[in-house]
C-alpha cells in the first residue's frame, strides 16, 4: 500500500506542476535565428547562405524565420546594429574603467576600446558590411549610428568640463571616427594589425590633438577670408 500511496503522491505532484512552455520566447527565438545568421555569413557569406539555411540552423521551420523577419536583407540589417551595439558597449566599458574627472585618459580610451573591438571582429565586420551584393550606399552609415552618437556625447561632456574647446563635438565625431576606420583599414591592407599598440597610440595622438585645451576646429579669425 505504501508504493501505492507514493505512486499516486508522484503522479499529483506531477498534475500541479506548471505545464511546461511549447514555444520559447520571442526575443530567445529572434536571438537565436540571428546568432545562427551570423554563423553562416561569417563561415560562407551572405550570398551562399539561404533563409532555409539560417532556419535550419536555428533548429526552427522557415516560416518561423518571417515571423522575425522580412527577409535576409531584413536580418543582415538587425546583425549590423547588434554589430554596433556591441561595439559602443566595449567602448563604454573601456572608458568606464578611468577616472570620471580625466577626460584626455577617457578619450584615449575610447580610442582603444574601438580599435580593439575593431580588430578583434575584423571578420565578422567584413561579413556583415562588405557582403558581396548587399552594402547598399548609404552616405550616412560611418556618420549616423551609435558609436559615433557616443563619441559625440563624450566630445560634448568633456568640452562641458573644460578639458576642450571644439565647436562642434558631432562634427568633430564623424571626422573623428572616419580617420580612426581608415587607420585600422589601412593597418589590416598592410597586414600590419599585429601591431595594434602602435596603431593604438597614432590614433590616440591624432584625437587628442584635436582635442587640446583652448583646441578649437574652427578657422582662426585673422585668417578667415574677406569678402
Amino acid at each position: 500500500m505504501s508504493g501505492r500511496r507514493s505512486s499516486v503522491a508522484r503522479m499529483s505532484a506531477l498534475a500541479t506542476r506548471e505545464p511546461r512552455p511549447r514555444t520559447k520566447p520571442q526575443e530567445l527565438r529572434r536571438d537565436e535565428l540571428l546568432a545562427s545568421g551570423e554563423r553562416l555569413f561569417l563561415a560562407q557569406g551572405v550570398a551562399a547562405t539561404s533563409i532555409d539555411d539560417v532556419a535550419a540552423g536555428a533548429d526552427v521551420a522557415k516560416g518561423t524565420f518571417y515571423l522575425y523577419f522580412d527577409s535576409k536583407e531584413d536580418m543582415l540589417a538587425a546583425l549590423r546594429e547588434r554589430f554596433a551595439e556591441r561595439h559602443r558597449a566595449a567602448i563604454a566599458a573601456r572608458v568606464a574603467s578611468e577616472r570620471a574627472d580625466d577626460w584626455r585618459a577617457r578619450l584615449g580610451a575610447w580610442v582603444e576600446g574601438s580599435v580593439t573591438f575593431y580588430l578583434d571582429q575584423v571578420a565578422l565586420h567584413d561579413a556583415l558590411f562588405h557582403a558581396h551584393d548587399h552594402h547598399p550606399r548609404r552616405r550616412n552609415s560611418r556618420s549616423e549610428n551609435r558609436v559615433v552618437a557616443a563619441l559625440a556625447e563624450l566630445l560634448a561632456e568633456g568640452m562641458e568640463a573644460g578639458a576642450w574647446s571644439i565647436d562642434d563635438p558631432a562634427m568633430a565625431s564623424v571626422l573623428l571616427f572616419n580617420a580612426l576606420h581608415g587607420a585600422v583599414d589601412h593597418a589590416i591592407a598592410r597586414g600590419e594589425q599585429g601591431s595594434r599598440a602602435r596603431l593604438v597610440r597614432a590614433v590616440q595622438a591624432h584625437f587628442l590633438r584635436v582635442a587640446e585645451p583652448n583646441h578649437s576646429l574652427s578657422v582662426p579669425r585673422g585668417r578667415r577670408r574677406s569678402g
